[in-house]
């Protein structure tokens, strides 16, 4: 049955090779034997769910996927249009604060339909399945993710100091520094979340006497500190700022 899960198999390498284990970048020379495999008995557990996949989102695209793996539940299809209505209000207005989802899979195992036609209808549906993908969400421990960037900065060896204590007051992570041969000049490398970095530069420069550049280039994105479901941390926080701000119930 290995040609039953070939092209699940390529299509997990693609995947793989331009988004590499260690910080997601194009990998090279890598070869992978498959020397054994024991496979599931029921042949749905071996797929790699393409014919079954519903819906990408936002808008059809982006990293959030419905999968339909119901067996035997009739009349399937009348509903999907709806539940893909459904899936794009969902992601573009996520459950914690009305921002778009990322990295979300939902899995439509069963589903009981009226046997009336009428009320299987988008009226009904769409509401009904956006709230049911908000209850999936908040039940598997959802998070905040922030998008970061990549801090390039030229400097001399005496300012080094100044630049991690300012990196680490706004929630940095330093990479590594390289000195150019033949030259006093160090390049620092460092992640920097983007809410992080407003008046970073001028910042920088004042712990250095001037004597740091930066270059801030987005990078990733990456999980914000803390669960937005615990009240009294900086997830809590700023789910709670973000909510009276756009006027939700915070």
């Amino acid at each position: 049955n290995m040609n039953e899960v070939k092209d699940s198999f390529v299509a997990a390498w693609n995947w793989a090779t331009k988004e590499g284990v260690l910080c997601e970048e194009t990998m090279r020379g890598v070869r992978i034997n498959i020397e054994d495999m024991t496979m599931h008995a029921d042949a749905i557990h071996r797929g790699g769910g393409q014919r079954k996949i519903w819906c990408f989102g936002t808008d059809g695209a982006g990293p959030n996927i419905v999968v339909d793996v119901t067996k035997g539940v009739q009349n399937m299809n009348e509903v999907k249009d709806s539940f893909v209505a459904a899936w794009n209000w969902a992601t573009k207005e996520g459950v914690l604060c009305e921002e778009t989802m990322r990295g979300v899979r939902i899995n439509i195992e069963d589903m009981t339909m009226h046997a009336d036609a009428i009320h299987r209808g988008g009226g009904q549906v769409i509401p009904t399945a956006r709230r049911n993908y908000y209850a999936c969400i908040l039940t598997a421990k959802p998070g905040l993710m922030e998008p970061v960037f990549l801090v390039d900065i030229q400097t001399v060896e005496h300012a080094m100091g100044g630049i991690y204590g300012v990196l680490n007051k706004r929630r940095g992570i330093m990479l590594g520094e390289e000195n150019r041969p033949g030259t006093p000049i160090y390049n620092v490398r460092a992640y920097l979340p983007v809410s992080e970095s407003f008046g970073f530069t001028a910042d920088l420069r004042s712990h250095t006497g001037g004597q740091a550049f930066p270059q801030c280039v987005f990078d990733h994105w990456a999980s914000f500190p803390g669960n937005p479901l615990e009240p009294g941390n900086l997830a809590s926080d700023l789910v709670t700022k973000t909510r009276v701000r756009k006027g939700l119930k915070p």
